[in-house]
This record gives C-alpha cells, sequence and structure tokens, in this order.
C-alpha cells in the first residue's frame, strides 16, 4: 500500500492539489493507496507529537494505524518553507513511531514552489531525513516550479509536465 502525503496543513493548499493527481494515477493503475493531508491533522496531534504519548492521543494513533504504519511506500508532495520543508511535516516524521513508519520502507519525493527551483532544498533535505530513518529514497526527486501557472482544476495543462509525473510513478511503482 502507498500512502501519499500531502506536506502542508495550510488550506486550500497546491501540494493537495498536487497529491490528487498522484491518486488519481494511482487508482486509474488499480494500485491500493490512501492520501494523507496535513491539513486533516487530528486535534490531539500536538499531545502526541510534544508528549509523545500516543495513548492520550487516540486521533493521532488511529492515523498513525491506518496511513503510516501498513504503507511499505510514502509519496511525499510538499512546498518550500523557507528553502526547505514545512514545518508540520517535519513534527509529523519526528513524533511518529519512526521504527514501524519508517524503517526499510521506499519513499518518492516531489517539491512544488511558485519559484522557479521547485523545492529543490527541501528534497535534499527531507532525502537526508529519510535516509537517516532507514528510509530508500527514489532517486527521480521530481521539483516542479511556476505551481500556480502548472495547475487547473483538471490537474496539470502542459503535456510534458503531466508525462514526467507520469514517468515518475512509474518508475517508482518498480522501485
Amino acid at each position: 500500500m502507498i500512502t501519499i502525503i500531502s506536506g502542508t496543513n495550510r488550506k486550500d493548499n497546491m501540494s493537495s492539489r498536487v497529491a490528487a493527481v498522484y491518486a488519481r494515477l494511482l487508482k486509474k493503475k488499480g494500485v491500493t493507496h490512501h492520501l494523507l493531508s496535513l491539513e486533516d491533522l487530528p486535534e490531539d496531534f500536538l499531545r502526541a507529537s510534544l508528549f509523545h504519548d500516543t495513548e492520550k492521543a487516540p486521533g493521532f494513533k488511529a492515523l498513525q494505524e491506518k496511513y503510516l504504519v501498513p504503507a511499505g511506500k510514502f509519496i511525499f508532495v510538499m512546498p518550500e518553507y523557507n528553502g526547505s520543508i514545512p514545518g508540520i511535516l517535519k513534527l509529523l516524521i519526528d513524533s511518529v513511531d519512526i521504527q514501524r513508519v519508517f524503517y526499510h520502507k521506499k519513499a518518492m519525493l516531489t517539491g512544488i514552489s511558485s519559484g522557479r527551483a521547485g523545492n529543490l532544498r527541501g528534497l535534499d533535505h527531507l532525502t537526508n531525513i529519510l535516509n537517516y530513518l532507514k528510509v530508500s529514497v527514489y532517486h527521480n526527486k521530481l521539483p516542479i516550479s511556476r505551481i500556480n501557472e502548472e495547475l487547473d482544476e483538471r490537474g496539470f495543462k502542459e503535456a510534458r509536465t503531466r508525462s514526467v509525473v507520469e514517468d515518475q510513478l512509474a518508475g517508482f511503482l518498480d522501485f
């Protein structure tokens, strides 16, 4: 099973729209997946993250057991926040049961930005974090620049971008 993580908790964000494109592609291929938007983190998430107390944070524990533990692979879609990854994504990573959630699993990374770098530095930062957590990161990390110009309500406007995303995903499924 693959879990797609939309890596920001900002409302109406572009990461969720890009994550939805990946979800549609996986559905079309018949691949079992879940989509986790960090917009939907449970109210008790902060308690779990601050006190490492999932027993007193049943909403977060349920999220971890449904979306993260059973996943063999992850797709991270994340915007650029100050040249790196969103703090809420790092807090999620730091809050979970690291061994059960991440050890010896695989991940694919897509960075997005309204500028021209597509979150290249954030892709590198997350790669280093995940490698430290014993996650194998797929080599084809995709930076998508000028995301506001790339997307409309149906998905990516440019055929080239659609092709690159589809190629990235096809390679990851074989990874």
